[in-house]
């Protein structure tokens, strides 16, 4: 679109272009970001976001990888259940704190220290 074969132009320049037509670009320190769809989040952990405001239209840019994960099952959701900032399901806290038996808290913090991983967590409180 810009410039042509090779690099296009320089980043200093294309900010300086994008702010005279007034597009404010901000970088947001973001630690997660999560899409929801109807079957399945896309979970992005360290993911660079952008946010442009182009005269009061707000666009963000999510680059990264992300991991696809049951729908609901992402961040601190009401759907996910369990307490808000996690993402373990209460099922799946229930589920390990009866095998292995132990208490829910001890089973959500092997199933976070686990990333979610019922059989890693089992075997890590066993």
């Amino acid at each position: 679109m810009f410039g042509g074969g090779g690099g296009g132009l320089n980043p200093r320049k294309m900010e300086q272009m994008m702010e005279q037509m007034g597009i404010d670009v901000e970088d947001i320190d973001a630690e997660e970001v999560i899409i929801r769809t109807d079957e399945y989040d896309l979970v992005f952990d360290d993911a660079e976001v952008t946010k442009m405001d182009a005269r009061g239209q707000e666009t963000y840019q999510v680059i990264g990888s992300p991991e696809e994960v049951e729908a609901g099952s992402a961040g601190g959701s009401a759907d996910a259940g369990g307490d808000a900032g996690s993402s373990i399901p209460d099922e799946d806290v229930e589920l390990v704190a009866t095998r292995a038996g132990v208490s829910e808290d001890e089973a959500r913090e092997a199933l976070e220290d686990a990333d979610g991983d019922l059989a890693a967590a089992v075997e890590s409180l066993e």
